[in-house]
């Protein structure tokens, strides 16, 4: 445990959620994200989006299920009002948060069923 009661490991997770968190975002901002060889774009956001409920239920675990989820949906929706811009050159789309907020919804769900059992 360090000074303010975290283990190492919820250190690395936020450490590493933070980190995700930016390269999704600028992967979602870039006006041509050809780097990832996924082409359905709600497969990206539904797999940026678990990764990041994954690593947030594990690096926030004194925080609610409903506080990570309410985070994550409005990161979600801050991806799509930026998107909005149009020298951009993206679309933002609604059913895209909705599947930022299904995958966040499952990857929590998930975690806070295993994260106990790994401590």
């Amino acid at each position: 445990m360090d000074r303010f009661g975290r283990a190492p490991a919820q250190q690395w997770l936020r450490i590493a959620f933070f980190a995700a968190a930016a390269i999704a975002f600028a992967m979602a901002v870039i006006p041509t994200p050809d780097l990832v060889p996924i082409d359905s774009d709600k497969l990206q956001h539904m797999l940026a989006f678990f990764t990041l409920g994954m690593l947030g239920a594990g690096g926030f675990r004194r925080r609610s299920f409903l506080a990570v989820l309410l985070w994550l949906a409005a990161f979600g929706a801050l991806i799509e009002i930026v998107q909005e811009i149009p020298a951009l050159n993206r679309d933002s789309d609604v059913m895209d948060w909705l599947a930022d907020l299904a995958a966040s919804f499952v990857a929590l769900t998930i975690a806070r069923a295993i994260w106990p059992r790994l401590e």
